[in-house]
């Protein structure tokens, strides 16, 4: 057992398991992060999506061990700002969301999209969600989504 502390969410946590555990089953089983979904368990899906220092991550392949003295934000510390809000008024207008099972990591690969470039492209955008599988909607509203909100979202990325 190591202790392993970092943040959640903005929250400082301490982790008292193994190391080898994996990011996704501690973040869903033990601190309760139900947008943390199991999917492909190989990182192929990204509906166990997460931010690591603000980087897109699969938490399925990750050990806690590697998680140590790091900041990893899930959608339920993410849904409290205001990109948050932009980015969910136009997944609601341009109909974005069906079953919602992979919106946790479109969301948020749509925040590290634009966190780093605040007017990404169509191309960059499609780049951007294709490590994400959704099955229901299609691409093409998320994508028009995203772009909505980097084009009304001035300021906020």
């Amino acid at each position: 057992m190591d202790d392993i502390r970092f943040s959640l969410n903005g929250k400082d946590v301490c982790y008292e398991g193994a190391a080898t555990e994996r990011l996704l089953d501690v973040l869903r089983d033990d601190y309760n992060m139900k947008s943390v979904k199991c999917g492909c368990k190989e990182g192929e899906c990204g509906a166990c999506a997460v931010l690591i220092d603000g980087v897109l991550t699969n938490s399925c392949c990750v050990a806690m061990g590697a998680v140590d003295g790091h900041e990893i934000m899930t959608v339920e510390g993410y849904r409290e700002t205001e990109r948050f809000a932009k980015l969910s008024e136009k997944f609601a207008e341009l109909s974005a969301v069906q079953c919602g099972f992979c919106i946790p990591g479109m969301v948020l690969a749509a925040e590290a999209i634009l966190s780093s470039n605040p007017h990404p492209t169509e191309d960059e955008v499609r780049e951007g969600l294709s490590g994400n599988i959704c099955r229901c909607t299609g691409y093409n509203a998320i994508v028009n989504a995203v772009l909505n909100a980097a084009k009304e979202g001035d300021g906020l990325w």
